[in-house]
């Protein structure tokens, strides 16, 4: 592949200069007042409006956004690579989250669902060429290509915020941040049609069963998202098995915590 073809856009490098303008800002002022005692941490006052607050709101969402941009490079990518050449003429090479069907299901709908409660719906999709592949293996990779670089992306967060010694504020950001990339991998990693889950499992399966899911894949994420909000047990199971897979990287469910309670300081 010649070093050329991925070019980052500028609204890529938007979405960088936004994420790390709200990481500064939570090191200008910690959005919360906490005390650590032993390996504990406490709240010491009621949250505030903040310089602080405010980039939490920032990095959460410029980070989000950013998730959501590399999630379909990922697909796009492993599919270049796999034979189907025609995701570089679309400019899904780019990094440019417009580039990814439509602005408002691709970037707007899932930052709107973030901030009402924390559920990561999927954005868009890229338009890959399955025909072009160059075998069944390689277009399951590529489904399971975004929902890993969710995975990836959230790691790399707890690890900076388990080894590097952060301002309080930065280190609950970007830990909520993290949990929000190990929701969304549970999500999508759903063998359900429409996610990514089912898309990498679809090449294995008969014609018979292919054609049912192609009929459900409108309608099937829709009754999953209104299950996980209108039925108390759904949601719970799906926020367990998300905080032990954080929890299990060694992302801290306390400063995630944190980081919640700041990004919606309007609450």
């Amino acid at each position: 592949m010649r070093n050329s073809v991925v070019r980052p856009s500028l609204t890529f490098y938007g979405l960088v200069a936004i994420t790390v303008l709200g990481g500064i800002l939570t090191i200008v002022d910690s959005p919360l007042d906490v005390e650590l005692f032993g390996d504990k941490y406490f709240l010491t006052s009621q949250q505030h409006h903040s310089v602080g607050t405010i980039g939490v709101l920032l990095l959460v969402i410029g980070g989000w956004a950013l998730s959501l941009t590399l999630h379909e490079f990922g697909h796009a990518i492993t599919a270049y690579r796999g034979g189907d050449l025609s995701v570089a003429d679309k400019g899904y090479l780019t990094m440019d989250v417009r580039r990814y069907t439509d602005p408002v299901f691709s970037l707007v709908l899932p930052i709107v669902f973030v901030i009402a409660g924390g559920i990561p719906l999927p954005g868009g999709a890229v338009w890959i060429n399955n025909w072009a592949l160059r075998s069944r293996a390689i277009s399951s990779r590529v489904s399971l290509a975004g929902p890993l670089t969710n995975l990836v992306f959230g790691a790399v967060l707890v690890a900076i915020v388990a080894f590097v010694h952060l301002p309080s504020g930065l280190a609950f950001g970007l830990s909520y941040l993290a949990l929000l990339q190990i929701l969304a991998f549970v999500l999508n990693i759903l063998p359900i049609p429409g996610l990514d889950g089912y898309g990498a499992i679809e090449p294995y399966l008969s014609p018979e069963a292919r054609e049912l899911g192609a009929k459900a894949r409108p309608w099937a994420p829709l009754v999953l998202f209104m299950l996980l909000f209108a039925v108390p047990s759904v949601g719970q199971a799906f926020s367990e098995v998300s905080h032990f897979i954080f929890n299990h990287l060694g992302g801290d469910s306390r400063l995630s915590d944190f980081g919640s309670y700041a990004f919606r300081f309007w609450n």
